[in-house]
């Protein structure tokens, strides 16, 4: 099965009613300009040049703003520009990302029309508390309204949520990732809270108000909840920024590989519970996991050794990718 991909184009705040206390998405997309249609048509093009290119596994996808929040009429004509791909059979689908609070029967209609597929909605929170200390300007009451709407008329339905928001704790966030389970959502992402330049969060970290999460505590929740979503096949999409630009970063836990780094500690506790009795062992995962169980800088065999645990890790190509068979004393 080939990889799906995305064909990302970027619509900044220019959708957004008000500003969210960690937001600055110029410098998460880097991107400053509106893009037109023919930014849409040019970036199909470099797309369909790549080698990799599979039309029927690829979407084009609106990502970094409310995209249904956007004045109308610049709305459709990225959507018709879009839509012509979808219609030639080039991509298999738009995908968008919004705000549950910009979700209504009319807009979904317009939507299904043009040929969107999927609709992610930004809930970040499940608690009103943490949406309104954070200036999201929606309520939990939004993001059930607007996911249910989705998923009736037909979309895939992509929820995004956030850790060690301001206002929030470990307790709050899993329970949004469990409302958000609830939810039925066919796709997730999770993103801790950065602290970005220019932004509200900056001002409260500054003034002392604003601790953020550290790399190792984000990590250890965040697999928490990701072994949440795999517990009930959701799948997750992203788990982490995909980058933001270094002069941007005042303080969070950002590293280029979390998402690796919440994997590890996964497979730690999935080896901690196939383990008894102290002594040599070989483990097997998949050939594209091998990394994940040896963890980085070899921190998960340096862990199981403290705790006596003298073992080795060998790829198994039958395996499935979560996968783990330990032989060796039990």
């Amino acid at each position: 099965m080939e990889k799906h991909a995305n064909i990302s184009v970027f619509v900044p705040h220019i959708g957004c009613p008000n500003k969210c206390s960690f937001c600055n998405q110029c410098y998460i997309s880097g991107k400053v300009d509106s893009p037109t249609p023919a930014d849409v048509d040019n970036a199909v093009a470099v797309a369909m040049g790549s080698k990799s290119y599979s039309p029927e596994n690829t979407e084009i996808a609106f990502f970094g703003g409310s995209f249904t929040a956007i004045d109308r009429e610049y709305m459709v004509s990225l959507l018709e520009s879009a839509s012509r791909y979808v219609k030639e059979d080039k991509v298999s689908g738009i995908r968008i990302s919004t705000r549950p609070d910009a979700i209504s029967e009319e807009i979904l209609t317009l939507l299904k029309g043009y040929g969107v597929t999927a609709i992610e909605l930004g809930a970040q929170s499940m608690r009103d508390s943490v949406l309104e200390m954070n200036n999201r300007g929606h309520s939990r009451e939004d993001v059930v309204c607007a996911s249910r709407l989705i998923k009736n008329f037909g979309f895939s339905l992509g929820l995004q949520m956030m850790t060690g928001l301001y206002g929030s704790d470990n307790k709050t966030d899993l329970y949004t990732a469990k409302e958000i389970l609830s939810l039925n959502p066919d796709t997730v992402r999770i993103y801790p809270t950065i602290v970005l330049r220019d932004t509200d969060l900056a001002t409260l970290y500054s003034k002392g108000k604003y601790k953020p999460q550290t790399v190792d505590d984000a990590a250890e929740l965040c697999s928490k909840i990701l072994q949440m979503f795999e517990n009930t096949n959701t799948k997750v999409i992203r788990l982490g920024l995909h980058s933001i630009e270094e002069e941007s970063y005042v303080a969070g836990p950002w590293h280029p590989a979390f998402s690796e780094i919440c994997q590890s500690k996964l497979f730690l506790e999935r080896a901690k519970n196939s383990l008894s009795k102290k002594g040599n062992y070989t483990i097997f995962v998949n050939k594209s996991s091998v990394s994940k169980m040896i963890g980085q800088n070899r921190e998960n065999i340096k862990r199981l050794k403290d705790s006596g645990f003298n073992c080795r890790v060998l790829a198994d190509e039958t395996l499935g990718k979560n996968d783990m068979r330990v032989e060796g004393e039990k």
